[in-house]
């Protein structure tokens, strides 16, 4: 099992330093994947979560994992789960019903900050690491918290962003609320979405996605190529 990491603060960037903002909106539907290129090599995407080896197929996880890789894969971890802390965890890259979330409770914790490497070489440097801690290699504690030192030092080196739900349908989940998800059950009905009746009639505990609107803002670095498309402008960087 891959250890926590604390959280990342920001890139060597002044408050007010420029960037090249992108701002892009999609949809997409469970169980379907959302990409674009953001340039540089780089693809965003928005991937459907690993429904997990319940024993019940209607128990699965269901939402999507936030992913920045790199055009031609680079295989796991990718760029943006590296730089988001904490690892095997909550974590706001997974829009979904993992580690005890319902559906409901996902759309409430909106919107989510991310971070995500931006440099081909230290991309892959942070991915030797991140497999190198304990659970993935074959080192002991003391090598774990060198390898993590050194991830976290490339992962200050990252850029920031920002996912926003902006409408959604799901099936909730018929299970109480997780104490710590209590509040993000109180926000849902800040998030505009609709609830969809459960397949065959069946609810389940925490729910499922069927669909999701959402918007993508992006601050890149200053000297970054964004393709025309994305109609990348220069803003400060964001805190």
């Amino acid at each position: 099992m891959v250890a926590m990491a604390p959280a990342i603060g920001r890139a060597g960037t002044t408050p007010h330093s420029a960037c090249e903002k992108v701002v892009m909106t999609g949809e997409v539907n469970a169980g379907r994947e959302w990409r674009t290129p953001i340039g540089e090599g780089w693809v965003f995407r928005v991937v459907p979560i690993d429904g997990g080896k319940q024993a019940s197929v209607t128990a699965r996880w269901s939402g999507w994992d936030l992913v920045v890789d790199r055009e031609q894969p680079a295989g796991f971890p990718d760029a943006l789960l590296l730089a988001t802390p904490p690892y095997n965890s909550i974590n706001e890259r997974e829009i979904g019903t993992t580690f005890g979330l319902r559906a409901q409770d996902a759309i409430g914790w909106n919107p989510r900050s991310f971070r995500f490497l931006t440099q081909p070489a230290g991309f892959h440097a942070a991915q030797i690491l991140f497999l190198a801690m304990k659970g993935q290699g074959q080192g002991g504690a003391a090598a774990d918290k060198e390898a993590m030192g050194k991830l976290m030092e490339l992962t200050r080196e990252s850029a920031a962003g920002q996912f926003r739900i902006l409408d959604a349908r799901l099936t909730p989940g018929i299970a109480d609320a997780a104490p710590f998800a209590e509040n993000w059950a109180l926000q849902a009905t800040q998030t505009p979405h609709t609830f969809e009746p459960a397949a065959g009639g069946g609810s389940t505990p925490l729910g499922r996605f069927g669909w999701m609107k959402f918007s993508i803002t992006l601050w890149l670095p200053s000297a970054w190529k964004a393709p025309a498309a994305l109609g990348s402008r220069r803003a400060a960087c964001s805190e």
